[in-house]
């Protein structure tokens, strides 16, 4: 992987590092070309797909074409499947090695075996593990070296590696404190992202002093709205003198996306999914070209990893096999797609039987279970102890506490804020029902570790009952969960830890749903586990249109607008995201959100008819000063508006409407600040403070920008999200 290449091909390479360009398409690998594999989110699918032994034939095409080859994992390796659990992760670092890895990173499931552990399988993996920003608080250093160097001839390639802050709350938050409850281990993750940022830039900076002429991220962050501001996607625009950003943690496929750094430079994003589904595939080609592809549908086996990886299997294929009960139903994480994880933002069949195990065991009143813990499939037949713990490979212990109806009240609204967004921590329940309204804007607010603080608003947890009757905040109830919930707050519910925890019998996960199957259920799943039972409600307007597609940033601030008819869709099927906004659309908006005052004159606009609800609209904004007309005579309400014209009108909407707006921002960070104009000024800077008016990724602000419906509806959102509340007396 290291020879010396010839003195020609070496001094063709290093000029042609002065400028790197990113091709297309990817072109066959020559001899001399960089090729970097690279793997996320297997989850202990050591034979799934691709598998390893796929991998390996591969990573042996690729030391035939060039003898530059190297393999990078980007985390989430050592958890998922019982290989895992049964070894605590021992026997994936086996194949991982035997694989020849030469750069790791954790990801936030390499710690759900505790720290201890992790940090043992972080010596056992020969490559180690590098990571800029997983940091010992006590020496407030970074525990791994921030990045690793590999040279391949005159060629310097450092690999940085980055893990998502959110691997407090999405492994287990205890296992990154002392004894006290102090944290001891961090992520970078205060101010709103700029200590990643400046984690992630410092080694870049680092790598780039010490000789680097290509610097690669490897990092298990994802591109998950509810990620930020730690996403790959928010760390490349921040962050100057990246070449490409190998990603994981969201199992995203992405084979290459050109996204914006800091620099203005061109970032490719590449993701290959999850269990081998694909195996990526970076090359640098001598000519300085980078091109990034996934590598799919790949049939060949290499012989001795294929007799490897089943070796290991076959250390606990007996204890995986045995039959330990019979289901008569299909129990189902996912949607009728067979791809979305229903469990993350819905009620489901499984869900309801793993925390009917829980209440039962427990003898609670009430069971909660984050649906991000229960991670497979069982279908109708003999259920076998393998198929148990790969639905709980956590071997996470059964808890109760007891907890007020209000604990319970704030976990669920915790549990729902992002719905109908998938969230690991969605609640699955079992002596309890609720309904969630996604028409109403979530008011959690969280702490730098996204842990639970408060509900600053409404609640869009509505009709919680237990055991058919409302629940009372200030009762006292018993709740069954693990030690994962409980104990140590994960997914961010915190608001269990201090409470009375009362006895239960010292049990795993798996042997839980084990025992209400063989015991309670009588060694069968029954029929009445079919289907969802009903149990969680979800309301809010149905999406009408055709062109709004979920996981859009602006999904939820349509479905706002369209349960309170503020802006009219285009058509009965399309609401035109990307069509500019214009002085009647924001009038006709702000006068629906205000709820349709009336004016008490109108103006002596010549080009309004005002028996409309537009021209009610205009005479009402007009008389608060919200929008004045173009002249004395003209409104113009087919005018487009641009970006600071938008947050000018929201500025004065709020000051008319009695509104705080002390709180304010900075638009330093953005390179075009200077061409906002000065009668904007202090509209941009109290939007951007405020989080409705916010960058786009290559650090600009476009304030003559159009403002577009979708960006229109979705800062009108989180004016009502987070400004209602601060609403002045």
């Amino acid at each position: 992987m290291k020879k010396v290449i010839s003195l020609l091909l070496a001094a063709v390479m290093a000029m042609s590092l002065t400028t790197v360009s990113f091709a297309a398409d990817t072109t066959a690998v020559d001899k001399g070309d960089i090729v970097v594999l690279y793997t996320n989110d297997v989850h202990c699918g050591v034979d799934d797909n691709i598998g390893y032994a796929g991998l390996a034939a591969y990573k042996a095409e690729m030391q035939k074409a060039t003898d530059y080859v190297t393999l990078a994992d980007v985390g989430d390796a050592v958890q998922g499947a019982a290989l895992g659990t049964l070894s605590k992760g021992e026997y994936i670092v086996d194949i991982m090695n035997q694989m020849g890895y030469d750069v790791a990173v954790p990801g936030n499931h390499e710690f759900d075996y505790g720290m201890d552990q992790f940090l043992n399988l972080s010596k056992e993996m020969k490559c180690g593990y590098v990571c800029c920003n997983f940091m010992d608080l006590r020496t407030n250093k970074p525990v791994f070296d921030a990045y690793k160097m590999i040279t391949y001839g005159n060629t310097k390639v450092a690999y940085v590696g980055i893990d998502t802050p959110e691997s407090i709350t999405k492994s287990t938050p205890t296992y990154f404190q002392d004894n006290t409850g102090k944290y001891i281990y961090g992520f970078c993750n205060g101010n709103n992202g700029k200590e990643l940022y400046n984690a992630v830039q410092s080694a870049v900076d680092s790598a780039k002093a010490a000789g680097a002429n290509y610097v690669i991220a490897v990092g298990h962050c994802g591109i998950d709205e509810q990620s930020a501001p730690w996403r790959s996607t928010d760390i490349i625009a921040n962050v100057s003198g990246l070449t490409a950003f190998l990603d994981g943690h969201s199992h995203s496929t992405i084979p290459s996306q050109k996204v914006s750094g800091k620099d203005g430079k061109t970032v490719l994003l590449t993701s290959t999914g999850t269990k081998l589904a694909a195996i990526g595939k970076l090359v640098l080609k001598s000519s300085g070209a980078v091109t990034t592809e996934l590598v799919t549908d790949y049939t060949a086996k290499n012989p001795a990893m294929d007799t490897f990886v089943k070796g290991i299997q076959s250390k606990n294929e007996a204890l995986l096999n045995k039959v330990v009960a019979k289901t008569s139903v299909d129990l189902t994480t996912i949607e009728a797609d067979g791809k979305t994880r229903a469990i993350r933002n819905q009620e489901t069949n499984l869900g309801d039987l793993v925390a009917d195990a829980y209440r039962d065991v427990a003898g609670a009143d009430i069971a909660i279970v984050n649906g991000g813990g229960i991670r497979a499939d069982i279908k109708a037949g003999d259920i076998t102890y393998g198929q148990i713990i790969a639905v709980h490979p956590f071997g996470n212990e059964l808890r109760m506490v007891e907890a007020t109806g209000q604990q319970i009240l704030d976990a669920l609204e915790m549990s729902a804020r992002s719905t109908p967004d998938e969230n690991g921590g969605f609640l699955q329940v079992s002596g309890l029902t609720y309904t969630i309204d996604t028409s109403i804007p979530s008011t959690v607010k969280t702490d730098d570790n996204k842990m639970f603080v408060s509900v600053t608003g409404a609640r869009r947890v509505k009709d919680v009952k237990v055991g058919g009757v409302a629940i009372v905040a200030t009762k006292t109830y018993k709740l069954a969960s693990h030690n994962y919930m409980l104990e140590s707050a994960g997914d961010g519910l915190n608001m269990f830890q201090k409470d009375k925890f009362l006895a239960v019998p010292a049990m795993l996960d798996n042997q839980i749903l084990i025992n209400f199957i063989t015991g309670t259920l009588k060694g069968t799943v029954p029929a009445e586990y079919t289907k969802a039972q009903g149990r969680i409600t979800i309301t809010g307007v149905v999406m009408p249109y055709t062109d709004v597609v979920s996981g859009s940033y602006y999904y939820d601030a349509v479905l706002f607008s369209e349960k309170n008819s503020l802006i009219p869709g285009t058509s009965a099927t399309t609401f035109s995201p990307n069509v500019t906004m214009t002085r009647g659309d924001v009038v006709l908006a702000l006068w629906n959100l205000a709820g349709k005052p009336a004016a008490k004159a109108t103006p002596a606009f010549t080009d309004v008819d005002f028996t409309t609800d537009l021209g009610k609209a205009v005479a009402w904004a007009n008389e608060n000063s919200i929008v004045n007309g173009k002249t004395a005579t003209t409104f113009v309400s087919g005018d487009s508006v641009n970006r600071q014209q938008f947050a000018s009108f929201m500025f004065r909407y709020a000051e008319a409407l009695g509104y705080s707006v002390s709180v304010g921002g900075s638009l330093g960070a953005f390179t075009d600040a200077s061409q906002v104009s000065s009668y904007a000024t202090k509209a941009m800077v109290w939007a951007n403070g405020n989080s409705l008016v916010n960058g786009f990724s290559d650090n600009t602000v476009r304030p003559f920008g159009t403002a577009t419906r979708g960006q229109s509806a979705a800062i009108i959102y989180r004016f009502a999200s987070t400004l209602t509340a601060s609403k002045a007396a």
